[in-house]
This record gives C-alpha cells, structure tokens and sequence, in this order.
C-alpha cells in the first residue's frame, strides 16, 4: 500500500503575507473617481414630474456639457469617428456612390422596358387579381 502524502498545516503567517501583498497590488493600482455624471449610453425614460410640486418647476438650468455628451452617444458612428472603431463596421462604413448616378447613361442605366408581350400579361394578371377580390 502506498503511504498517502500528509496534507500540510495552514502556516497562518504566510497566509498574512499574502494577503498584505494583495491589498498592496490592491491600493497602488486603485483611482478614486469623484467626478460622477450620467451614462449616456443608457436611454434615459424621464417622467414629468407633478402638476403643483414648487422643485419641479422648469426654472432649472441646462448643463451643457451633459447636452453635449448625450447628443455625442445618440450620433451615428459615421459622424462620431472618422474611421470604424470595429471590424464589423467596415461594412457600409463609405456608403456614398464611387461616382455620380446618371440616368441617362445607358452604360449604367438599364430600366425596365416593356414589349407587346408584357404588356398583355400585365393586363391579364391584374384582371386576374380583380377577379378574385371580388370572390
């Protein structure tokens, strides 16, 4: 029978050790934030508030720059980066035309022509339609 390996004692004073360590990591690496503002990134579903309420009243003044960073969120990436930030947005990033469109060049422009041919069954498919709306 193989002897089984005897589990060590905790050594508490390494325990400590360690956990002086981490709080140090903990401390050097950690920022205090005190400039708080709202995510705007987050809809916001704002009530009206109370018909007779003194401290509802719209005497309020607007904080520009809030203004300013929630109409910057709800701007479409196009106009808020001048290149796409992700690899799916590559994709219809440039959407406006290599060249100009232009109705009159038949290089182009191929629009629908009708013949004697289509035009009968054009005919016989809307009498069709007529005929069973009517049933």
């Amino acid at each position: 029978m193989a002897k089984q390996r005897e589990k060590e004692p905790v050594n508490i004073v390494h325990q400590n050790a360690i956990l002086c360590e981490t709080i140090r990591k903990e401390v050097r690496n950690q920022k205090l934030y005190t400039n708080y503002s709202v995510n705007p990134f987050k809809k916001m579903y704002t009530l009206s508030g109370k018909p007779n309420s003194c401290h509802d009243s719209a005497d309020g003044e607007e904080d520009e720059n809030f203004l300013k960073i929630i109409h910057r969120a709800s701007e479409e990436p196009v106009k808020k980066y001048l290149y796409p930030q992700t690899e799916a947005q590559e994709y219809g990033w440039i959407h406006k035309p290599l060249i100009a469109q232009d109705r009159d060049d038949r290089r182009l422009n191929f629009p629908r022509q009708n013949s004697e041919i289509t035009k009968y069954m054009d005919a016989a498919w809307r009498l069709k339609e007529q005929t069973e709306n009517l049933q």
